[in-house]
């Protein structure tokens, strides 16, 4: 026979408080979710379901053999997925699982606290993998929950309220806060003690040292955001917002890859780059890539004021950073969107920017060789053959289309002769090969081009999907020149015209289908608070420190003012601390003071009182003392001042009981009643 389902407000209060805390642990695995192993979150969520099932009916727990085979099975699946225990990955696996196993084994006072401080850990280790603002709000919210429970459980006493519990962990938290910021103020980064170790390749996905088909596509599908940029200034036109990455120059016929990359200490080797006009001051916040490139406007002559970091830049113009970028980093810049670079004669160092793999693409080549022969071309420079090949996309009835199905071997030729479609990869790599083919030195650059301004903080906001490969040229006389082929197949999508967007969840389209603009505002106003935190919380160096300190009026130079500060400031607060517990060891809990009130006044009026006496036991000796008058009225007060302490729902609150107190009519006083 099935038991009869109970109400949650009529649960006993071992079950009530269970249900709670597992929630709480709920809510701080649920963000883990996309990063375990799928039997991870299964096994939690199936442990936490059916202890919740055994809370709900008030069942026994399982057997410790249950307990031992689901450890070792636990175990035995995090080895097969990560073929270790150790290292970040498989030991948040196995934590998770550990903490919702523990679950199971809650049956005293001991096992719960042990279940709270795990759930601090798991918190905690949320962090490793992400610091967005999202994951700190819900973990702040995870915080107060296991806070709520904790205190909780150090009121064994009656049934008390759970509101009542969170009401202290949100003041434990409040109280608490001061010290955080000031910790968080002052505490010395010192580098690479105050970072987060990332595994090798778990970095968010970026831009890919080598180009094949379909890389940059699955980027332009990623509407995360790459980096953000303030300028100083108004900001270059957005054709002109060409964010350097990799440079391709090899070629193999399917795939493209960077040359062996030569470092210059501050430019290029040999001051190969020749500015023109004013430069263009900005300040990037780069997302982590977990590659050693530092994105910046298309060119750079010096390096980038980088804290912490040392920048290089190689022959090609890109800049790199001594190690890879793990974690939110932040630069000032300064570029030049007009400018020359490489040689202005031919040189054996342009010798790999011609070379075709043999036996690849005979149909470009052909049409190379035709071209050449055309007597509009003959003869001609680079430039004639460049705008020669950029009229035949604008006229030839190519297509720019993300799905441009799987080519084959012939890459170029499929392109220009049979598809005649595709992503800006095969229209750069086609027009690449096609200059190679006709002696024009080419290649490949990849970066991301364009971007959108965010009205509500002023940043202008790079994506994924804004991920961009484009051609660069030599010319004689002029060195490498920039050639975007994929404006002259689809012109918007080089500006502000088309931008190319990912898909949207079920409430983003919701919301845009009602009101795009209210949309696109909520997305610019949640992206600003994101930017504010990572400017002034994942952003705070030890730099940022010491300016708010001078700021502020101290004198800080290096970490060791840091520390002494923040010695200061602990000694201070220490003695504030002090201080507030002196004067909460006078404080007496505000029932028993009541409580002791009452006692005083029936003592006052000659009723012999124990000490220890509760209300009720005053109450019974108040009607059997044969006092004067009618006391109905403070008997049943001393009654509502015990359920008011002990019922699970008191009948009056206790300010209210306070002021019932002082209306009552008490017995006078008189010499005490001995009772046999």
């Amino acid at each position: 026979m099935s038991r009869p389902l109970r109400r949650p407000c009529n649960l006993p209060r071992d079950s009530r408080d269970t249900l709670f805390l597992l929630a709480v642990v709920g809510w701080i695995l649920l963000p883990q979710v996309p990063r375990l192993p799928p039997w991870c979150s299964a096994l939690a969520a199936a442990v936490l379901a059916w202890r919740a099932w055994l809370a709900f009916g008030a069942r026994p727990l399982p057997a410790r053999w249950w307990l031992l085979a689901l450890v070792g099975l636990a175990v035995a699946l995090t080895l097969a997925s990560h073929r270790t225990l150790l290292g970040r990955d498989a030991g948040v696996t196995l934590l998770v699982s550990l903490l919702a196993l523990k679950t199971l084994e809650l049956r005293a006072r001991r096992d719960a606290f042990v279940l709270f401080f795990l759930g601090f850990f798991t918190m905690l280790t949320n962090f490793f993998f992400s610091q967005s603002l999202a994951v700190a709000a819900a973990m702040l919210v995870g915080l107060l929950g296991l806070l709520a429970a904790l205190v909780n459980a150090h009121m064994p006493v009656g049934r008390p309220p759970l509101a009542l519990a969170a009401r202290q962990a949100l003041r434990m938290v409040l109280l608490g806060a001061p010290v955080m910021l000031v910790l968080f103020l002052l505490f010395p980064r010192l580098a690479p003690l105050w970072s987060v170790p990332g595994d090798a390749m778990g970095g968010r996905s970026g831009l890919s040292p080598t180009m094949e088909v379909g890389s940059l596509a699955s980027l332009a599908l990623d509407d995360a955001i790459a980096m953000r940029v303030r300028f100083d200034g108004p900001p270059p036109a957005q054709p002109d917002l060409y964010f350097r990455g990799p440079v391709l120059t090899e070629y193999d016929g399917r795939s493209w890859r960077p040359a062996r990359v030569e470092f210059g200490l501050d430019a290029p080797p040999g001051g190969a780059l020749r500015v023109l006009g004013a430069p263009v001051r900005y300040e990037v916040t780069l997302e982590p890539h977990n590659r050693p490139w530092l994105l910046l406007l298309d060119a750079a002559a010096r390096a980038p004021e980088l804290a912490g970091l040392r920048a290089l830049q190689s022959a090609e113009l890109q800049w790199f950073a001594t190690r890879p970028v793990t974690d939110l980093v932040r630069y000032r810049a300064q570029s030049h969107v007009d400018f020359r670079h490489g040689p202005l004669q031919r040189t054996a160092a342009l010798q790999p920017a011609l070379q075709l793999p043999p036996g690849r693409n005979p149909r470009t080549l052909a049409l190379a060789a035709e071209m050449r022969r055309d007597p509009r071309l003959a003869g001609a420079g680079s430039a004639a053959l460049v705008a020669a090949a950029l009229q035949r996309l604008r006229g030839g009835g190519y297509v720019y289309t993300l799905e441009p199905g799987v080519y084959g071997e012939h890459q170029a030729d499929e392109f220009w002769f049979d598809r005649r479609q595709g992503f800006c990869e095969h229209i750069a790599s086609a027009f690449v090969v096609l200059m190679r083919a006709l002696d024009v030195p080419a290649r490949i650059v990849t970066g991301y081009q364009g971007g959108e301004m965010n009205g509500v903080d002023g940043y202008w906001t790079v994506r994924q999907s804004d991920a961009h490969a484009w051609a660069e040229v030599w010319h004689a006389g002029r060195g490498w020149v920039r050639v975007d082929p994929t404006a002259a197949v689809a012109p918007g999508r080089i500006g502000s015209l088309q931008r190319l967007r990912a898909p949207q969840g079920a409430f983003a389209a919701a919301v845009g289908a009602v009101d795009p603009d209210i949309a696109a505002r909520l997305r610019a106003v949640w992206e600003a608070v994101n930017n504010r935190w990572n400017q002034w919380v994942l952003n705070y160096t030890q730099t940022r420190q010491l300016d708010l300190l001078r700021r502020l009026g101290f004198s800080a130079d290096d970490w060791t003012d840091l520390a002494g500060l923040l010695a200061g400031a602990l000694a201070l607060g220490g003695l504030g601390g002090a201080g507030w517990a002196l004067w909460e060891r006078r404080r007496r809990d505000p029932w028993l003071r009541l409580l002791d009130q009452a006692r005083d006044r029936l003592r006052a009026a000659g009723l012999a009182v124990p000490p220890h006496a509760p209300p009720r036991q005053l109450a019974e000796a108040l009607a059997h003392a044969g006092l004067p008058g009618d006391h109905a009225a403070l008997r049943g007060w001393l009654l509502r001042l015990e359920a008011q302490r002990y019922a699970r729902a008191g009948p009056a609150s206790l300010a209210a009981l306070r002021r019932e107190s002082r209306q009552l009519r008490w017995p006078a006083a008189h010499p005490p009643i001995l009772r046999p």
